[in-house]
């Protein structure tokens, strides 16, 4: 095989790999708790009592399709809804928990996600 080939052959792969790293680790801002809106608060130690929570969407399977999470298998993610004063619906806000005990919030329904550092 020519030089300039491996060459090529091993910079393609190493362009690659970075991509593929990129893509796990998903760059998102961070809130604290004491910064998020009373209802995320009270939705964050429902999750943490492992609830009741009030709506029956709460605890489904978050898909991160949008892949604006870090990407984990089908699961790992759960969807809870943060209430929004004035609203009959779900509304936009959420927060989403990992199975490694991390915590997302949305406040824009997936567009943009902060972790929660407690």
């Amino acid at each position: 095989m020519p030089g300039w080939l491996r060459l090529l052959i091993v910079a393609w792969l190493a362009i690659g790999c970075t991509l593929g790293s990129a893509r796990e680790s998903v760059a998102v801002d961070w809130v604290s708790t004491a910064e998020l809106p009373y209802e995320a608060r009270q939705t964050l130690t429902l999750i943490k009592q492992d609830g009741p929570f009030p709506y029956a969407r709460d605890g489904i399977v978050f898909g991160n399709y949008e892949k604006r999470l870090p990407l984990r298998q089908r699961g790992y993610y759960r969807e809870y809804t943060v209430k929004t004063p004035g609203r009959s619906d779900r509304g936009a806000r959420r927060i989403i928990a990992g199975r490694g005990d991390e915590y997302y919030y949305t406040d824009d329904h997936y567009r943009s996600f902060r972790r929660i550092r407690e």
